[in-house]
């Protein structure tokens, strides 16, 4: 990871004032590592289109609902009504429960995703489930496979703290940063940290 944020600087000085200010990045080492893959992706459907506060205490009771067991068995035999009293959305509920029925049903088979080597090929198979948009498969990508050259021009967060490092306020165009992303490439997705840290700073749970 010191390799990949020198690479970052060198490549584009404006980040170097919140690599200096940041941590080293944790991908691939924070505390998402110690979710199972199915966990994990969860922790992304509720993590759309919310705060990162509210993300966590969603997910931390959800978590408690299930007795600390986020599986997909847990969650096929848990009734809708108690997820949503957990705090999950109606849409949310609907996308957690397909994801849990399709794993175990063997229509999804995270464990053989995980190994995947093509990154879009990750994304078109879990984009196939409700409510599953590329967003949450990018999360994945990066969160739970640790793969450092994902994109997220998607996420809103990212795009504004992109604006930040380089002294704009807003967030730019999704389809403005997408080509400006192709110099920092292979270590995108850690361009994505940084972006992230400038909003959030230390409240960012990624």
């Amino acid at each position: 990871m010191r390799k990949a944020a020198s690479f970052i600087v060198d490549t584009d000085p404006a980040f170097a004032d919140i690599v200096t200010a940041s941590p080293v990045c944790s991908i691939g080492n924070g505390a998402r590592t110690s979710l199972n893959p199915f966990e994990s992706l969860v922790g992304s459907v509720i993590a759309q289109q919310v705060s990162v506060k509210a993300a966590d205490s969603i997910t931390a009771r959800v978590t408690d609902y299930l007795d600390g067991d986020v599986s997909p068995e847990n969650i096929v035999n848990s009734s809708v009504e108690g997820l949503r009293s957990a705090g999950l959305s109606g849409a949310k509920t609907k996308t957690v429960k397909g994801i849990a029925d399709a794993i175990h049903t063997g229509v999804l088979d995270l464990d053989e995703a995980l190994t995947h080597p093509d990154d879009s090929a990750v994304v078109a198979e879990l984009t196939k489930l409700w409510g599953v948009g590329r967003w949450t498969a990018e999360m994945f990508l990066m969160f739970t496979m640790h793969r450092l050259d994902v994109w997220p021009t998607g996420d809103l967060a990212m795009r504004k703290g992109w604006n930040i490092v380089h002294g704009e306020s807003g967030d730019i165009d999704p389809r403005i940063l997408e080509p400006l992303g192709d110099p920092l490439r292979p270590y995108r997705s850690v361009v994505a940290w940084y972006c992230w840290r400038a909003v959030e700073g230390d409240d960012s749970s990624w």
